[in-house]
């Protein structure tokens, strides 16, 4: 199949930049009147704590683990959108501590305007990507759409007495994160025909990169809490993490780790409308000292299938990130502390 049209040109915000931004989604939950609070014990893991996905315990040893994600292209490759969209959205049952077990495709195509022979690529690296994860597709559902979406529902398992989640960072754990950031950047500069190769190839491993290495190493070493860094960026989803904890973090920026050649790209002004409205959502729960705009803006960054997040006791934190190594996640390094403090509050040093 000769390739014709870019992928992204049909996008309006590449990958989870296009999501609705955290404030945005404050304002709509705020008007929705039917959630009730759940009395059911079996339901582990609910909404109350904006978590990765949802956790139901079915018995004493074993609970699924449920969650969905779609999104627009975020690179030009039919195959590379769909490894990369399916990536994104197993990445949530490794951030519960989970195994994918069952998916099915969720596909908005323009049967118009993009060939068909597209979407079977798009849904051929989608399911490269599941059987990487030794999950099955067993279905889906697919809408004439003006705007291309892919994505997943996944079903995993795990052990209920093993549930990660974002709500158990304690004052004194090490953050350790696991992948680089700079997705967004990268993303941006992709959709704005600014990238190289180069730039493509080093975020394409990045965003199809498995996180089941660092739920190993998660599972091996023992953490407190995990969460996946994704379209909320860096700062949205430790500030979500401290919420969920009642804790304050300190977040060390030059001990992030940042994919090659994103800060040139911020610099030329590479930044997504989601990192922008990140940013302006978190400011007023941190304090970023001196750091310039652009270090803000990256630490803000809208991620597509980002890395995981680890809060792990302090005296635990080296051998995390050695068990990280080991699984096949070299770029894995500690980043912070966890504190006391106001709920939700960062201190960037």
């Amino acid at each position: 199949m000769t390739q014709t049209v870019r992928l992204t040109e049909f996008s309006h915000g590449a990958g989870c930049a296009c999501k609705l931004s955290p404030a945005d989604l404050r304002t709509v939950l705020g008007l929705v009147r039917g959630f009730e609070p759940v009395a059911d014990p079996n339901l582990l893991v609910g909404f109350d704590t904006a978590d990765d996905a949802a956790v139901y315990r079915l018995r004493d040893d074993l609970a699924i683990v449920v969650t969905t994600d779609f999104f627009t292209p975020i690179v030009d490759d039919p195959f590379d959108w769909g490894r990369i969209a399916a990536t994104n959205a197993l990445s949530d049952v490794y951030a519960m501590g989970g195994t994918p077990v069952l998916a099915l495709n969720l596909v908005a195509w323009p049967r118009e305007g993009l060939a068909f022979e597209m979407l079977a690529r798009v849904l051929d690296g989608g399911a490269a990507a599941a059987r990487a994860a030794g999950c099955l597709i067993a279905g889906g559902h697919s809408i004439d759409d003006a705007e291309p979406k892919y994505g997943m529902a996944v079903v995993g398992t795990v052990d209920p007495a093993r549930v990660f989640t974002n709500a158990g960072a304690q004052p004194g754990d090490a953050l350790v994160l696991t992948k680089p950031i700079g997705l967004g950047v990268l993303s941006t500069a992709v959709k704005r025909d600014v990238a190289t190769a180069a730039h493509v190839a080093a975020a394409v491993d990045v965003m199809t990169a498995l996180n089941a290495p660092g739920r190993d190493a998660a599972l091996e070493v023992g953490v407190h809490a995990a969460t996946d860094i994704t379209g909320f960026g860096l700062l949205g989803h430790l500030r979500e993490l401290c919420v969920a904890s009642g804790v304050q973090a300190r977040l060390d920026a030059d001990a992030v780790p940042v994919i090659d050649g994103v800060r040139e790209l911020l610099a030329a002004g590479m930044v997504a409308g989601g990192t922008q409205r990140n940013l302006a959502f978190v400011a007023p729960d941190v304090d970023f000292g001196n750091r310039s705009e652009g270090e803000r803006l990256l630490l803000a960054d809208a991620q597509t299938s980002g890395g995981l997040l680890l809060a792990v006791p302090a005296d635990r934190a080296d051998a995390l990130v050695a068990a990280c190594r080991a699984h096949g996640t070299p770029a894995a390094a500690i980043i912070g502390a966890v504190t006391t403090g106001s709920p939700g509050h960062i201190v960037v040093v």
